[in-house]
């Protein structure tokens, strides 16, 4: 029997992410859609097609491919048993679905044909491949401002990285092409790095930083540049490494894109206030939040920027950052002053930052005496943060000690003991 390698399928599934298991579960729910029977494919079945043991699955699976693939089965690599033609699945669609299956599956087709034995030549990649990575970016930076920390954001931001490299060897492209390629890789990787630091998953988060660091040098990327050393100042202030956390800080501040854009200098003057805070150094602080100001100020509004940092930098964030480091330095009262700037300012789609703003706002007013009012303040934490992002939950519970520590014959321990107890019923 033949069992020449099917190229075509092999290439549509590098191009798309899919591994045998994943492309065996998204033609079980394909099938489930088309006849209403989940389908009992596995990735040993999948093997067999990657492989050319089999050449000509039924119509079902035919018309399963179709719809996950969005091309005929023949462009996969599939022959048509006897006389019968393969033809495409055509459900209703939503016109952005329709879109989105239309950019994909040019892609694929595109990639299916490099691959195919006897075509011209190696595929063109081009800016158009760009742009669906960068789109795929948006959704990242989204999913991270809604939920934060998960393990699924890390993953998902890893395997698109890795996505952005096959692309580079999948065919031919200019050198702006690829530059482009490797700053796309290096934005996912260091979106994958601030969910496992979000989510203190410390290890991961390095692995993902030095991953990203490498990218980003290859791709010539000041912008992304700043973003991981950034990133890699954070990561070492939660971890308590104050001085590890400054310097990598001072990496991203002294990149040639904190001198054109003043924002970038803001960004990274009120991240080094933060670190400051950490290691409990007022004077340093005081200074950098002033500054970062003053660079804010002077930020011109409307300038072409990244859109990670647009998504999230602003009077607000710079509040949050001041929120944590005057935490941090026992400030109290400038700590709820700042709170209570950010959770003003805050764009509502940042459910995330607002769970984090919150919870350190009920630290500030509990150390000041306000239990009540504290108490009040931490009940306001969604549910869904309070128990799956790991920063909110440590907070929380520290809150929880410390209300009981300093206010055991309040009325209020009771109360938040039985509100607490309502997280792990709906948990």
């Amino acid at each position: 029997m033949d069992t020449t390698l099917n190229t075509a399928l092999v290439a549509w599934m590098d191009d798309n992410g899919h591994t045998a298991k994943s492309l065996a579960e998204a033609l079980n729910a394909a099938l489930e859609r088309l006849t209403g029977t989940r389908g009992r494919y596995d990735d040993r079945m999948v093997r067999d097609w990657r492989s050319g043991r089999v050449k000509s699955p039924n119509a079902a699976t035919r018309k399963a491919f179709e719809d996950v693939s969005g091309l005929p089965a023949t462009a996969l690599g599939f022959v048509p048993r006897g006389r019968t033609r393969s033809t495409p699945a055509a459900p209703q669609e939503d016109p952005d679905d329709m879109k989105r299956r239309s950019l994909v599956g040019g892609i694929a087709a595109a990639a299916a044909a490099a691959a195919a034995p006897g075509t011209a030549g190696p595929r063109r990649i081009g800016m158009t491949d760009v742009a669906r990575l960068q789109g795929e970016f948006a959704e990242v930076i989204a999913s991270d401002h809604r939920h934060g920390g998960q393990r699924t954001i890390e993953q998902r931001a890893a395997d698109l990285a890795d996505e952005a490299l096959n692309l580079q060897n999948s065919g031919s492209a200019t050198q702006r092409v690829r530059s482009n390629l490797y700053a796309a890789a290096a934005a996912f990787r260091s979106s994958a790095m601030w969910a496992a630091i979000d989510g203190r998953r410390y290890n991961h988060a390095i692995t993902h930083m030095r991953e990203a660091q490498a990218l980003a040098e290859m791709s010539g990327d000041q912008e992304i540049k700043f973003r991981i050393w950034s990133h890699a100042g954070t990561m070492y202030r939660h971890m308590g490494r104050s001085a590890d956390a400054l310097a990598a800080n001072d990496v991203a501040r002294n990149l040639h894109v904190t001198r054109r854009d003043p924002l970038f200098a803001s960004l990274g003057l009120a991240r080094q206030g933060a670190i400051y805070g950490a290691a409990h150094d007022p004077t340093g602080a005081r200074r950098s939040f002033d500054q970062a100001q003053d660079a804010m100020d002077r930020a011109a509004p409307g300038a072409q920027r990244p859109m990670w940092l647009l998504a999230f930098y602003d009077r607000a964030e710079l509040d949050s950052l001041a929120l944590s480091a005057y935490l941090a330095l026992g400030d109290h009262p400038s700590a709820e002053y700042h709170a209570h700037r950010s959770l003003s300012g805050l764009r509502p789609y940042m459910v995330r930052s607002r769970a984090i703003t919150t919870a350190r706002l009920a630290h500030a007013q509990l150390a000041q005496g306000d239990a009540d009012a504290a108490t009040a303040t931490a009940m306001k934490v969604p549910a869904d943060a309070a128990t799956q992002h790991a920063r909110v939950s440590r907070m929380l519970m520290e809150f929880g000690a410390a209300l009981r520590a300093t206010a055991p014959g309040n009325s209020t321990v009771q109360t938040w003991t039985e509100h607490a107890a309502t997280w792990r019923t709906t948990a």
